[in-house]
């Protein structure tokens, strides 16, 4: 029997002209949210509120804004206002509406397509505004402008009045100024699950580029309760004082070298300082978008510093020609840096519309030009900051190649071998690292209750004995040394320094399990320098949690519950009091994992259904490098001063 090719015999297989759709206005945006601003998550949310913003800042960075505001209000909406030109609200003759409701209604209108009005944008596709108002319940514009204010109102995209004259503002909070815009938008809860802004994920934002643009003043008010937040920046010396707020705890070696230079269209700033640790903390911009995954405006950057130090100390002595001098890791170690590009917005190549990274081919070998030219000048006038640079980078270099010869010999005797795992380790059946777990856990008591607590089939346990290396200052040679560094190494299975390979990784769940008091606290902490410092990316892909062991057993009769916080004892004693008032309820504190037996420690901290992880992740580094650096490093005077500034708000386990 032949085979007859199917027909289709529904209308829903058909595919002809009926099935195109054309979305009209700013219907695509409602439609596909996410291909314009990244998500529709908290992240996009303030995505959102940064496009307006940077419409502000291009003002700024145009030379025209002195003043940037933004209010979060009462009701849920934010204001953004600045002291700009103010938008055109004059007709464009080609489309007969006004200049103000095409950049709110059209995608792709607005002052950053060929045009004088911007040379330097942090837009990318002029689709900022008109987004904004496609993904608000409501907006309104005003612009003050010729000496009348206008303003113009919208819903989901769409204008609910004309461009006209009005005696007074929508705003209840008067702004000093005589032009520019304030744009107010209530987020479309039917597009966003979460419409609540947080305040320090907006208040980093601001920061940021208050101090990419130097003399901007920034006021940033939460009106949201009772207790009014409000915030201002200003910053004389733009990304300079960036670089030293970053290095303001970490014993700068020089005073920041600054080089600013213009080719053809475009404009290069770089500041630069090194301080005496050994992590690498380097941002990049470009027209003030944080490319968080670099470009080639970093890549030009990091070739030329190299370069520039490699020439100069061949040219002072310090290396011979015949070295092999030093190489682009040397150079990193203990740099502060930030490199800012700012070129024309009709040629600027980001690589996807959240714009992380920079694709222009043709500025890296610029970036390498001035960049280079800058270093060489700096060093030839500042002997002796060069010669403190020199002297880092090449104790870095010498540091290298005594962590690679231990490490080669390490790996000759096999230690960090996958295939060797450690004698302590007890390891768990199941070989598929996303469905793994690995357990740190203080002690070989709490270790003993673990093992023999847990689910062999995908639970490995490996206690650590003791407080572990603190490794914030550590090289790669000391902690192949240290015996518990060295078998939570190879119980992960990455690798460490320049051999990490995290698809080697072992277990998808890593976490740190210790004691609730304050040597379990501070074995925690150095657990998390370790991966911070030298396994981030740990972190970045979701692997370490921390384990919250019980507080409290509260027991009467046969029935038990257990207790994370303080507050949840008191709502257990109070529940358990109105089952019986006659019988006396236990209660009993746990301080040390060692304290309960393998079924107990199973039951509350181990038991997928029943125990509480909290996931480790890095929202703001820049933040959290400053902390550890804090926390651990060699300075006293810092971490004195934190712990007298938050002593007041330490709980005490009396």
């Amino acid at each position: 029997m032949a085979n007859n090719p199917a027909k289709p015999t529904s209308n829903n297989s058909e595919y002809s002209a009926n099935q195109i759709q054309v979305l009209e206005g700013l219907e695509p945006v409602r439609k596909r949210p996410g291909m314009y601003i990244g998500s529709t998550d908290l992240i996009g949310l303030h995505e959102a509120l940064r496009e307006i913003i940077d419409n502000s800042v291009d003002e700024a960075l145009a030379g025209f804004a002195k003043n940037l505001w933004i209010f979060l209000n009462p009701d849920g909406s934010a204001t953004i206002a600045d002291d700009g030109r103010g938008i055109p609200v004059d007709v464009v003759k080609a489309y007969n509406q006004s200049a103000l409701e095409l950049v709110m209604t059209k995608l792709h209108a607005g002052g950053k397509f060929g045009g004088s009005a911007y040379k330097v944008s942090g837009g990318l596709h002029g689709v900022g505004a008109s987004v904004v108002n496609a993904l608000s319940k409501w907006v309104w514009v005003e612009v003050s402008r010729d000496n009348k204010l206008y303003r113009q109102e919208y819903a989901v995209g769409k204008p609910t009045t004309k461009v006209e004259v009005v005696k007074e503002s929508k705003l209840d909070i008067p702004i000093p100024r005589k032009t520019g815009n304030t744009t107010t938008f209530f987020p479309d809860n039917s597009i966003f699950p979460n419409i609540e802004f947080d305040f320090d994920i907006v208040k980093k934002q601001i920061r940021e580029r208050a101090y990419l643009v130097p003399k901007l003043y920034i006021h940033f008010i939460d009106r949201r309760k009772e207790e009014i937040k409000e915030v201002n920046y200003y910053f004389e010396g733009g990304i300079k004082s960036l670089v030293e707020k970053i290095n303001e705890n970490k014993d700068p070696l020089h005073k920041v070298i600054y080089i600013n230079k213009s080719v053809d269209d475009v404009q290069l700033e770089v500041a630069l300082q090194y301080n005496n640790s050994y992590s690498e903390n380097v941002e990049s911009y470009v027209n003030v978008i944080n490319t968080v995954n670099g470009g080639t405006h970093l890549t030009g950057f990091r070739m030329a510093l190299t370069r520039a130090v490699n020439d100069y100390g061949k040219k002072i002595g310090s290396f011979k020609q015949e070295d092999e001098g030093v190489i682009g890791d040397d150079t990193r170690e203990g740099l502060t840096a930030v490199v800012f590009l700012k070129m024309s917005q009709d040629n600027v190549q980001f690589e996807g519309q959240t714009k992380g990274k920079l694709g222009n081919s043709e500025i890296q070998p610029i970036a390498n030009q001035i960049v280079r030219e800058g270093l060489s000048t700096y060093f030839e006038e500042n002997p002796s900051d060069a010669k403190r640079i020199l002297e880092k980078v090449y104790l870095a270099a010498k540091a290298r190649m005594a962590a690679k010869a231990a490490k080669e010999a390490v790996i000759r005797k096999g230690a960090l071998e996958g295939s060797t795992l450690p004698g302590k380790l007890a390891d768990c059946q199941e070989k598929d690292p996303s469905v793994s777990e690995l357990y740190l856990v203080e002690g070989d008591s709490a270790g003993g209750s673990a093992k023999q607590g847990r689910d062999r089939k995908f639970q490995a346990i490996l206690p650590l004995r003791g407080k572990i290396l603190n490794t914030e200052r550590a090289r790669l040679d000391k902690m192949i040394e240290h015996e518990e560094i060295k078998a939570l190494i190879i119980a992960l299975g990455t690798g460490i320094g320049d051999m990490i390979n995290m698809d080697k990784i072992r277990y998808h769940r890593v976490i740190i399990m210790t004691d609730a008091d304050v040597d379990g606290e501070h074995i925690e902490t150095l657990i998390l320098t370790f991966f911070y410092r030298h396994l981030p990316e740990v972190i970045k892909q979701g692997y370490l949690y921390v384990a919250m062991p019980p507080l409290f057993k509260i027991a009467k009769g046969k029935e038990t519950r257990w207790a994370y916080t303080e507050d949840e004892r008191e709502i257990y004693i109070k529940e358990l009091k109105t089952l019986s008032s006659n019988a006396n309820i236990s209660i009993q504190r746990y301080k040390g994992l060692g304290e309960m037996n393998p079924e107990q420690l199973w039951e509350t901290t181990m038991n997928p259904k029943n125990r509480m992880l909290k996931k480790v992740s890095i929202n703001d580094a820049e933040e959290a490098d400053e902390v550890f650096t804090m926390l651990m490093g060699d300075e006293v005077p810092p971490r004195k001063s934190f712990i007298q500034t938050n002593a007041i708000n330490a709980t005490l386990d009396l």
